[in-house]
């Protein structure tokens, strides 16, 4: 799973929507316990950033596990309002979370 879920991530900065993204936002994705599940994306409105690693003062914390996350951006699943109250899916900053589903076409 773990080159699937970097190779997954890598292949964001393809979908990065250049405009989308009002002000300058970084999101730490932790996607397991695992190594090479801690992620760090740095968004602006020109560029998208993508990092292995955690970043300290993230704007937004998504946390899930990395088999949803490959499925999200695979396109094969779509979270529902269940996995955030059963804790399936954790964040920080729900509005920012959409902001970086809009951002990639999530």
């Amino acid at each position: 799973m773990g080159s699937s879920l970097a190779a997954t991530l890598e292949g964001l900065k393809a979908r990065f929507r250049r405009g989308v993204v009002p002000r300058p936002t970084t999101y730490y994705l932790s996607l397991g316990e695992a190594g090479g599940q801690k992620w760090t994306v740095r968004l602006s409105p020109t560029a998208c950033e993508v990092v292995a690693g955690k970043v300290e003062n993230a704007d937004c914390v998504l946390k899930l596990p990395s088999e949803l996350f490959v499925k999200l951006v695979q396109g094969t699943w779509k979270p529902g309002a269940v996995d955030f109250l059963s804790g399936r899916i954790k964040t920080n900053d729900i509005d920012l979370l959409r902001n970086l589903q809009t951002a990639f076409g999530l």
